[in-house]
């Protein structure tokens, strides 16, 4: 078959509902994990915890993320990838949840940055993995760049909106809770994706 052009392979993809899915759960990712990394640290400090606290849990997150990574890239070549991205964006979910929801400790804390470290990039596994296997490799790099470029959309928003809402109430709560909604979203998203 003859190569396609960035605009066929483009038109192929938008019109395909798992990758219009994909896209829409990569976004969440973004928001995710730009708004823990811009506001954590401020966030723990809010609520009493020391300056410290906050290098260790981004610390204890990056420490993880290996792990969670390497899992991640392990366990989709054993199920679904659909259902393992539906897992994580659950987990992490849950954990901010969680994390919001118990009292403060450094000991919270760090538990939630552990658990935020094995969903925090594992997601990028099966999200490559799933654009390989339903468009080939041919277009890869673009199909990936452009969920990616939605994944950045997402990580402004999540950054802006957690300044903004704080500079506006003093709190960080509501933005906390979006991003609970987004990862249940984004897990009930994907579920429906086909490889």
């Amino acid at each position: 078959d003859a190569p396609q052009s960035i605009r066929q392979a483009l038109r192929e993809a938008f019109g395909h509902r798992s990758y219009v899915l994909l896209v829409l759960g990569f976004f969440t990712c973004g928001f995710q994990l730009a708004f823990v990394t811009a506001h954590l640290p401020a966030y723990l400090m809010d609520r009493g915890l020391s300056v410290q606290v906050g290098g260790w849990v981004l610390a204890a997150i990056g420490l993880f993320n290996i792990v969670g990574s390497l899992a991640s890239g392990w366990l989709g070549t054993r199920m679904p990838k659909r259902y393992l991205l539906a897992i994580l964006y659950f987990i992490r979910a849950a954990a901010i949840a969680a994390f919001i929801m118990v009292p403060l400790s450094v000991t919270s804390a760090l538990l939630f940055g552990m658990a935020m470290g094995l969903s925090w990039l594992s997601t990028v596994p099966p999200t490559n993995g799933t654009i390989a296997s339903v468009f080939g490799v041919e277009d890869m790099a673009t199909l990936g760049g452009l969920v990616f470029f939605f994944h950045q959309v997402g990580a402004f928003l999540g950054g802006w909106l957690g300044g903004r809402l704080y500079a506006m109430t003093g709190s960080y709560d509501v933005v906390w809770w979006i991003s609970v909604g987004l990862g249940v979203l984004a897990a009930i998203l994907n579920l429906p994706i086909r490889e």
